[in-house]
């Protein structure tokens, strides 16, 4: 049964990854976005520093910091080290600059989708705000079927398909300590994991959830400074490791995969784990950014497009540097988590498939927590209502299931359920955000004319012709 199911979404994925479907809409979206805002993500880069920083209008509302959180919560997991190094096993030492094209292009995408939200996010009629691309189908294109659709997608998506990795992800990380008996502990792993989360989301968990708050920051901070080390360390490999990586990138064969096809290329690998990693035009950080209490659209729109910035640019290139300065080549059999486990102990000794699987642990708990947000924000648009807590607690009782099924599936099968479902979400909201582009272009006019005026700048929908066509900025 399992082989039937793995070979019919292994069929669709290779259907959507197609060079011109899923790929050429991300590239094309983000190069568009990019050419039209005039290099934002460049040109903006410190703007999006400055405005992450401000408080919000209202006390005890989401500031545009917290939205950032949330959204990198979600986008900072174990994408960014079991993602990457299966990317450079399975793609070669070229996905790295894909992921990077991906990201850098991604950056004025997610400008765009997080700038739309804000603009046509709805009170919740508790002094906060919802919003998301939902939302702004609704509210823009009057078609809520889509955005009902766009909904589902995402729960599936994130209950699905991203809860099952995580919980995939990290109990692979134990498979290379002795103790691991395959028919055994992924039972045992899957089975605690689901009973921590359970702790969380059903009710009493809050504690551990601030513990986690407090710790993914901390670990993310000396994941970068391992990964620093290691590049110190090992620094003379450094100008062979960016020379594979360019040459890599730019090889036919690496790029449209040779004899191992294209779901195997550099190209398509670097796609698919940067857009699993930064999400940028998936429409998922939208749903964060909604929420935050900002004076101005635009503000949140740069603070997401820094989120990306941060994911991808930061956190997935030090993993990739940190794998590949050890002078380890990757291979098929080192994907996941065993290649980078394999480049820690041989800088760290047995500290570092230690240090590494804790970090997994961590940040696949956060990224489980984090996914949940946008997943009831989508179940309370479905209803048009907020749902009872009873219903709720059914929902997350679901989600335990899952995360303990997720750490007994196969590696192929987890990785394409995933890829198939964020293809399908990208493939949603890319066309809606390419049509509504011009509604952000005409906010990020009018954000940038009140800053040359030296003004902190305030919006109201009229400025821009929607007058009585937003729900929050009239």
């Amino acid at each position: 049964m399992i082989d039937k199911i793995d070979s019919v979404v292994n069929a669709i994925g290779g259907f959507l990854y197609q060079p011109y479907i899923v790929p050429l809409f991300l590239i094309v979206a983000g190069l568009y976005f990019t050419i039209r805002t005039g290099l934002i993500q460049f040109r903006l880069f410190g703007e999006s520093i400055h405005v992450v920083a401000e408080k919000p209008k209202e006390k005890g509302s989401i500031s545009s910091f917290g939205a950032l959180m949330v959204s990198t919560a979600s986008r900072v997991g174990t994408g960014n080290i079991v993602g990457v190094s299966t990317a450079i096993c399975l793609g070669g030492f070229g996905a790295v600059f894909w992921m990077w094209v991906v990201a850098l292009l991604g950056g004025a995408s997610a400008f765009i989708e997080s700038a739309l939200a804000q603009v046509y996010k709805k009170k919740d009629g508790k002094g906060g705000c919802v919003g998301g691309p939902s939302y702004y189908m609704e509210q823009a294109l009057h078609q809520r079927w889509l955005g009902i659709i766009f909904a589902v997608v995402l729960i599936l998506t994130y209950v699905v398909g991203y809860n099952m990795l995580a919980s995939y992800n990290l109990q692979d990380a134990f498979a290379g300590f002795g103790f691991y008996a395959k028919g055994r502990t992924p039972y045992i792993i899957g089975a605690i994991l689901a009973v921590l989360f359970a702790a969380c989301v059903l009710g009493g968990g809050k504690r551990l959830t601030n513990i986690t708050g407090v710790l993914v920051p901390v670990m993310g901070v000396l994941y970068i400074i391992m990964a620093l080390i290691v590049m110190v360390i090992n620094a003379g490999m450094l100008p062979e490791v960016l020379r594979r990586i360019f040459a890599g990138a730019f090889d036919f064969k690496a790029i449209f995969g040779g004899a191992a096809g294209f779901g195997s290329s550099a190209l398509m690998q670097g796609i698919k784990r940067g857009l699993y990693s930064n999400e940028a035009g998936v429409g998922s950080a939208p749903n964060a950014a909604a929420a935050a209490d900002v004076s101005h659209p635009v503000k949140q729109g740069l603070v997401q497009m820094l989120s990306v910035f941060i994911d991808t640019i930061l956190v997935c290139t030090a993993t990739a540097m940190m794998c590949l300065c050890t002078g380890i080549e990757p291979s098929e059999s080192l994907k996941g988590a065993p290649f980078v486990q394999a480049s820690l102990e041989q800088t760290f000794g047995a500290a570092g498939p230690y240090f590494i699987t804790i970090a997994l642990l961590l940040f696949a708990f956060t990224t489980l927590l984090g996914n949940l947000f946008y997943c009831e924000g989508c179940l309370n648009y479905i209803a048009g209502r907020t749902i009872s807590h009873r219903q709720l607690n059914v929902f997350h009782a679901f989600a335990c299931v899952v995360v303990f099924i997720g750490a007994q599936m196969k590696f192929g099968l987890v990785w394409d359920i995933a890829d198939v479902l964020m293809g399908i979400m990208a493939l949603i909201n890319l066309p809606v955000i390419l049509r509504l582009g011009g509604t952000a272009m005409r906010a990020l006019s009018d954000y940038m004319k009140q800053r040359r005026e030296g003004r902190d700048p305030v919006f109201k929908a009229k400025n821009i012709a929607l007058k009585e066509k937003t729900d929050y900025w009239n």
